[in-house]
């Protein structure tokens, strides 16, 4: 019988809801910000207060009884003193063409996407400096995540938003779902993951042969055993950062 209802589920593909609409009664639609595997992303205004929020609308095939809302919830209560992370601020119910869909509402972040921002730099790249601020904020974030026995598990370009750069990086990690607990292993895939961010954001291989040695020692190459060997943790690779000599030519 589970199985029956569950191929019952309305697989629905997008919700396109407009700008004015209101949902749930206590927000209104301001614009539409994504569609992921699990559902729509939209930026609304909460009535109440006038305050402006992020409202996750999930696909009711991939969030059978709550659980991917559910898992989402926890994950980002439990990482909310982690500056990084977006916060989480409460769960609602709406209705569209009859069915009830699970949103759930979190705070709005100003900023860019990292890709467009990378994109936008002289080169579409960013310098060896620019590129060693941006690995640090994004390693010291990910390392309280790690403190926290929790991890990312998707990370990459269009998944971080740079809400200021001066003198350092202010970042926020989105899409923070990841399927499965925490392990050794999803904090290694981190580690993997920010170190080829690093070696996008300063060019990729079309760049890497005239990087200096000191941004190369970070690389590895992009080979797994060697990243893996200096650095096991975000926290190993932020402690490095913190104490590399860098030899001017």
């Amino acid at each position: 019988m589970a199985r029956r209802a569950a191929n019952q589920t309305p697989r629905l593909r997008a919700f396109r809801f407009e700008p004015g609409e209101r949902l749930a009664g206590k927000y209104e639609v301001l614009a539409k910000l994504g569609t992921g595997w699990e559902g729509e992303v939209y930026k609304v205004r909460e009535l109440g207060t006038g305050i402006e929020r992020a409202a996750k609308l999930f696909f009711p095939h991939r969030n059978p009884r709550d659980r991917t809302l559910r898992f989402y919830a926890k994950k980002l209560h439990k990482l909310r003193h982690c500056p990084i992370v977006i916060r989480y601020h409460t769960r609602e119910r709406v209705s569209y063409r009859g069915m009830p869909i699970s949103v759930l509402v979190s705070e709005f972040v100003e900023g860019e996407l990292l890709s467009r921002f990378v994109a936008r730099q002289p080169g579409g790249r960013l310098d060896a400096f620019m590129a060693l601020h941006l690995l640090h904020a994004l390693a010291s974030g990910l390392a309280q995540v790690h403190q926290q026995r929790e991890y990312h598990g998707d990370l990459h370009a269009d998944n971080v938003i740079v809400r200021r750069y001066g003198l350092g990086f202010d970042l926020k990690l989105v899409d923070l779902f990841h399927w499965g607990p925490p392990s050794p292993e999803n904090i290694r895939e981190d580690v993997i993951d920010l170190v080829r961010l690093f070696y996008d954001a300063i060019g990729g291989p079309r760049r890497y042969a005239s990087q200096p040695e000191e941004i190369k020692a970070i690389c590895c190459g992009l080979k797994r055993s060697l990243i893996l060997k200096k650095f096991r943790t975000a926290g190993q690779l932020r402690d490095y950062l913190e104490t590399m000599e860098w030899h001017q030519p």
